[in-house]
This record gives C-alpha cells, structure tokens and sequence, in this order.
C-alpha cells in the first residue's frame, strides 16, 4: 500500500505560482503512475494532471492547461505539481494520487491511494 505525503500549499494571490510536492513510499515508486486531484467546496473531487509510470505520458484537465505542470523524480520518490498563472476558480483541497497497481493507465478511474490533501487558496 502506498503511502502519500503532500506540501506546498498555501495562499496566493491571482496570477501568482505555487509548487506542490507529493513524497510516496511503500513500494517502488517507478513502476506506478502518480496524479493530482483537486476538490472545491461543494463539487466532486476531479483529475488535474496525472503522469505515466514511465514518464512519458502526462494528462491535464482542461481548466489548467499551460498552466499547471506535472513531473516525477524516481530518484526521490516524488511527484510535483507547478501551478502558474493561478485563479480564484482554482482554490481547493489537492491530493496526491496514486494507483493500486503497477504500470496502469493514468486514467482517473485508476487511482486508488490518496495523500491527506494540502489546500490552495488564490485570491482575487
């Protein structure tokens, strides 16, 4: 079981950037796909980006396109989320995600493990 810790949220103003980072353990890290999820207040949880186990295969949502960035270390465990030109609409709780099993599509259906969640507040 895989187990996910989130840092780097915090308050920012519209247009500004924030870097999140997730550090995993529990199992290899390389051989799993890793993503973001994001959830407001009053609304479903959803993908924001997720990267392929082997690194070479990101998915976005269509809300933070260009503007969100996705990368994996394998050599620290980590996977991080650089998010610029931030908006009020994109103020939420971010969880780090990783799937059950090994070599799986980034597809959100699967994902399986979920960080604690670390919040981004972007004010207008």
């Amino acid at each position: 079981q895989a187990q996910l810790v989130e840092s780097g949220g915090g308050l920012v103003q519209a247009g500004g950037s924030l870097r999140l980072s997730c550090v995993a353990s529990g199992r290899t890290f390389s051989l799993y796909a890793m993503g973001w999820f994001r959830q407001a207040p009053g609304k479903e949880r959803e993908l924001v980006a997720a990267i392929s186990w082997s690194g070479d295969i990101t998915n976005y949502a269509n809300s933070v396109k260009g503007r969100f960035t996705i990368s994996r270390d394998n050599g620290k465990n980590t996977v991080a989320l650089q998010m610029n030109s931030l908006k009020p609409e994109d103020t939420a709780v971010y969880y780090c995600a990783a799937p059950a099993s090994p070599f799986s599509s980034i597809m959100p259906s699967s994902f399986a493990y979920w960080g604690q969640g670390t919040q981004v507040t972007v004010s207008s």
